[in-house]
């Protein structure tokens, strides 16, 4: 369990390629909304989420398909820290584009997203809350 372990060992935005990948990152989770599809009778289509990056303190965002978003509800916590481990770092489509950020994190079969509760690094999350570097 992460909670034992002094430190939480991850990756950092920097140090990660664009596959999928085995790395785990530690963010600070903002918020997540549900996407919908407007040309579809507003068809709900997965789960948008932004996370807060420790160490360019930038914004990214994620998403997860449909068929997977129940499975990540629980782990969602507005204001948590939390670790995400076996994702997609893709790069993202402009039309698609809700952050400053070029990349986002797509969640696979394969993701695990858990809180940190101990060991866990200094992020402001305070700072970021209101989402006011959302792009519009």
């Amino acid at each position: 369990s992460l909670n034992r372990h002094p430190g939480v060992r991850h990756s950092t935005l920097e140090s990660l390629r664009l596959v999928r990948s085995s790395h785990s990152i530690v963010y600070g989770f903002l918020r997540f909304w549900d996407s919908l599809n407007f040309k579809k009778d507003m068809e709900f289509v997965g789960i948008t989420v932004l996370f807060l990056d420790e160490k360019v303190n930038s914004v990214i965002h994620g998403f997860t398909l449909v068929g997977r978003a129940n499975h990540y509800m629980s782990s969602l916590k507005a204001g948590s820290i939390v670790k995400v481990a076996h994702f997609e770092f893709a790069r993202c489509s402009s039309m698609y584009k809700i952050t400053d950020h070029p990349f986002l994190i797509g969640f696979i079969s394969l993701t695990i997203i858990d809180e940190v509760i101990t060991g866990a690094p200094e992020i402001n999350l305070r700072s970021r809350l209101d989402c006011s570097t959302i792009s519009k």
